[in-house]
């Protein structure tokens, strides 16, 4: 008779703070994700993106302010599954409606879910954005998705529903876009392309 299978362990915050720096590493359900910094050209679609909605959405520059708007912040949410332990995950670029959260936290992590997260997938972290975290933001209340795919020059919007995610739209190519939840300003999609 063979052995019984051995039980995975659960991995924990001190695993996550023990992976270096030079990586991204994220906690959910008890399982340990690392990936590598993102490639350029993720980098400069997620840097274009935050240039485009900042001025006008965090700084009220052409547009309504009335937010925050914060590049890979850390967000901690209860892990249904093991009870004192967090969820750790880490989207692109964040937002969270000033009359939500009128001053940014003091901690090193974010316990409110934002309103809005966009995550810049890559070949390496599409499945990891869309099956994993996805259903965690939905389940936190987060009301408004984007899935930008800097090689397709696509941008996919989401909402919250109650049934989960409901797609709004989906955007390609160096188009100017008014798209929730920042449809008072036309963004150029362009700006996350080059």
């Amino acid at each position: 008779m063979g052995q019984p299978a051995e039980k995975r362990r659960r991995a924990t915050y001190a695993d996550l703070e023990a992976v270096p720096a030079t990586k991204v590493a994220e906690l959910i359900g008890g399982e340990l994700h690392v990936m590598p910094r993102p490639a350029p050209r993720h980098a400069n679609a997620s840097s274009g993106l935050i240039e485009e909605v900042r001025g006008p959405f965090q700084r009220g520059r052409g547009g309504p302010g009335g937010w925050w708007i914060l590049n890979e912040p850390e967000l901690h949410f209860p892990d249904p599954a093991a009870p004192g332990e967090v969820d750790a995950l880490v989207p692109d670029v964040a937002g969270w409606r000033r009359n939500r959260m009128p001053e940014l936290p003091t901690t090193a992590h974010f316990s409110l879910a934002p309103d809005w997260i966009c995550e810049v997938v890559s070949p390496s972290t599409e499945t990891h954005d869309r099956k994993t975290k996805m259903p965690v933001y939905a389940r936190e209340g987060v009301r408004h998705a984007w899935l930008v795919d800097p090689i397709k020059r696509t941008l996919e919007v989401y909402s919250l529903a109650s049934r989960g995610w409901v797609p709004v739209g989906t955007h390609r190519e160096a188009v100017r876009v008014r798209v929730e939840p920042f449809e008072a300003v036309e963004l150029d999609l362009a700006a996350l392309w080059g």
